[in-house]
């Protein structure tokens, strides 16, 4: 059987593949603090038939060999952490990074998430919460009575009293870096959890250690570039298209060798 029928179809389904992670990144434009994922690939393994290098009969070194490969498979989506445009709410609870910096959140089983998500809001406690009810780490609680909040752009969390002008500490938000933010799990919901290749988390106050700063009212918006989405999407099809054009012609060439 020929070998370009199986190479071509590798190079459809790395196509696909190509084609669902710039779906993903379109389906997600409007998510708040999404980061688009590229796909990455890899050759497959080589057929060796004459290995470069070995010696020949006559005492001369082949100077290149006689391979041929097998195709090619996806081997991994990389994140592009890059920084996406910040949209004005004037919701005092909706923050904004400006910088490399995560917002940590505790998940119902305890686990420590990790997001760019800023939409937080007060549950019935009072607490700060992100939109999936999870609490902000470490907790911060604002009164039910408080009549304004103000978060500063070191995290510094005040809010106000009826009839009392003195602002009241709620604590402070700290912010999560990672040596490579590439490495963290991405697990829906809009977190991400820390792995063995993300690094251990490096927390701190907003505004060390290229965390980035808070803007308190704004939101991080997705930084799918949506045009260089559709140029992806074109190729992605063009190549699907070619390697389809060459299973079409080995097909054809088997059709003819048949009929001889």
């Amino acid at each position: 059987m020929m070998r370009s029928l199986y190479i071509a179809k590798t190079g459809m389904d790395s196509s696909q593949f190509a084609l669902d992670v710039v779906s993903n990144n379109l389906a997600n434009v409007n998510t708040k603090g999404f980061k688009r994922s590229h796909a990455v690939f890899e050759d497959l393994y080589y057929q060796t038939l004459r290995q470069p290098g070995s010696q020949l009969s006559n005492g001369n070194t082949l100077p290149t060999g006689l391979q041929i490969g097998t195709g090619a498979a996806p081997v991994s989506t990389a994140r592009i952490h890059s920084q996406g445009s910040l949209a004005r709410t004037e919701q005092s609870l909706d923050l904004a990074i400006t910088g490399e910096g995560f917002f940590r959140v505790q998940r119902p089983d305890g686990i420590i998430a990790y997001t760019r998500d800023g939409e937080f809001r007060r549950n019935q406690n009072g607490d700060v919460v992100n939109p999936a009810g999870y609490l902000l780490d470490p907790a911060i609680n604002i009164p039910a009575d408080a009549t304004r909040i103000s978060i500063s752009d070191a995290g510094a969390v005040q809010y106000f009293l009826p009839g009392n002008p003195n602002p009241q500490n709620a604590g402070n938000i700290q912010l999560t870096t990672f040596i490579n933010p590439q490495g963290l799990e991405s697990i829906g919901e809009n977190l991400y959890l820390q792995t063995a290749a993300s690094g251990d988390p490096q927390d701190g106050d907003p505004g060390t250690d290229a965390r980035g700063r808070i803007s308190q009212g704004y939101l991080e918006d997705s930084n799918v570039n949506v045009t260089e989405e559709l140029v992806k999407m074109i190729q992605a099809q063009r190549s699907f298209e070619m390697n389809s054009r060459a299973i079409k012609t080995a097909d054809e060439m088997l059709q003819r060798i048949a009929q001889l």
